[in-house]
């Protein structure tokens, strides 16, 4: 018996959509999926290296903090770093 294929919903916000792709799977809708050619602005995505001394314990809870999302801990510094930022600037 063949298992009816999921529909993928039509999303009215990208917090819609974020939440949806936090509990569903991609595999799930893979044949609904068409693809896109993205172009980026030369310079627009161009990061400078800084240094930031962290103890190893703060490393290693970013790095599970980090894990549990799925994402690199560097990653998870710099959004946290811009989250504050826009806070302050608020």
């Amino acid at each position: 018996m063949a298992v009816p294929k999921k529909r993928l919903p039509e999303f009215k916000t990208e917090e819609e959509a974020a939440e949806f792709w936090d509990t569903h799977s991609l595999a799930d809708y893979w044949d609904q999926m068409e693809p896109v050619q993205v172009t980026f602005a030369p310079g627009a995505l161009k990061l400078k290296q800084v240094c930031l001394r962290l103890s190893p314990p703060m490393i290693e809870q970013a790095k599970r903090i980090a894990a549990s999302k799925g994402i690199r801990y560097q990653t998870l510094l710099r959004m946290w770093i811009t989250e504050r930022m826009k806070q302050e600037e608020a």
